[in-house]
């Protein structure tokens, strides 16, 4: 047998859901095969709803959803694949695994449908494959380490040559040396797997690290499916901006196009001071904001450039004071705060030189890449 039968298969994953009851759910997603795609929110944004969906431990009120060229659920045509028949690779947070069983027999439970020699055949096979050894295999979920618990889950998951795995928290209770470990092993089987691979993490460094894809979620709606760099570069909207943590948001007023300079406007940078004497930033304009709204903008952290000394003053060149420096070996994540805009704070982190023996208090120089400010309305 190969290592992964899936693999050549082209098993994408459509979901759309709309309900209200028992809770509001909607939207909808796709994952390509091979692709892993994270869901991010707070508690309570139906993140874990979503998987239950697709796992089909729970039936929506209207929806759809179809793997490859299999129909999972259609509520239309009153289609319903109960779980047991839908290949789906389960692995959860507190790993779920049977204590009186060897690591061993909690993978081969996967494996009932198949004689008995051949069961352990291939639960040895999965548990070689998630790089446990042998005695590792023979032992008790309880004389494992946290890691080893979730490999032996994955090991499971796998087992049922799954057409679509769920990964729901795996992480979260894995200290930090085997949470490596562990994202080591997911690279490894995306690489091996055709499947797609949805990822619930709270997590967002751990969701842009691993997903191609993320959908952020709240209150039971997807508000933006997109890359990690893409979301955070362009949010769709302020809140999208605050669940996917980017620390340099603004307020400000649209101010209209630039005359003269197709594809640029001024914007107000509103601080908590004058607001007739906040600076007025020339960025771009895709048209469609209208003069004197009210407007919420965002600026990277990459897109923020602390100026040593011999650097030539620049229209985007700002004199700012280091508010707060704390320095986590090779990086430093700092705070700057603007004389021209009280009130005003930008977070960037830094490595190289330039953030050597930076101390509360002192006056720098930055420069802000213009071009990279992501302007968006601001709605009641």
């Amino acid at each position: 047998m190969s290592d992964m039968s899936m693999q050549g298969t082209t098993m994408a994953l459509e979901l759309e859901v709309s309900q209200m009851l028992p809770m509001a759910l909607s939207g909808s997603l796709r994952c390509g095969p091979g692709e892993l795609l994270a869901l991010v929110g707070p508690s309570g944004a139906g993140k874990t709803s979503l998987l239950r969906i697709l796992a089909g431990l729970m039936r929506p009120e209207r929806g759809r959803v179809v793997v490859g060229q299999e129909v999972w659920c259609d509520t239309e045509q009153g289609i319903f694949v109960p779980p047991q028949r839908r290949h789906v690779g389960l692995v959860f947070q507190n790993y779920a695994l049977m204590p009186h069983l060897s690591a061993l027999g909690n993978v081969a439970l996967s494996l009932l449908h198949l004689p008995a020699e051949q069961r352990a055949r291939q639960a040895r096979h999965w548990l070689d494959h998630v790089g446990l050894s042998a005695g590792q295999q023979a032992r008790r979920p309880a004389a494992l380490s946290g890691g080893q618990q979730q490999r032996v889950a994955v090991a499971r998951a796998l087992a049922r040559e799954p057409r679509l795995m769920l990964l729901d928290e795996p992480f979260s209770a894995v200290d930090q040396m085997n949470r490596e470990g562990l994202y080591r092993l997911l690279a490894d089987l995306r690489r091996e797997l055709a499947v797609p691979i949805v990822l619930v993490t709270h997590d967002l460094n751990e969701a842009r690290m691993l997903a191609d894809h993320l959908v952020v979620m709240d209150a039971g709606h997807v508000l933006q499916q997109g890359t990690p760099a893409a979301i955070h570069n362009a949010p769709r909207n302020a809140r999208v901006a605050d669940l996917v943590g980017i620390h340099n948001r603004f307020e400000g007023l649209w101010l209209g196009s630039a005359e003269g300079t197709a594809g640029t406007g001024h914007l107000r940078w509103d601080g908590h001071g004058n607001a007739a004497d906040a600076p007025v930033l020339t960025v771009r304009d895709k048209g469609r904001i209208a003069p004197g709204q009210a407007v919420s903008w965002v600026l990277p952290s990459d897109a923020i450039t602390l100026l040593d000394g011999g650097a030539a003053p620049h229209a985007s060149d700002w004199q700012a004071e280091v508010l707060e420096a704390r320095h986590l070996g090779e990086i430093s994540l700092v705070t700057l705060i603007l004389p021209a805009v009280p009130g005003a704070r930008l977070m960037l982190t830094l490595s190289g030189a330039l953030r050597q023996g930076l101390a509360v208090g002192e006056t720098v120089g930055v420069r802000l890449d213009l071009a990279r400010v992501h302007v968006m309305p601001t709605r009641a």
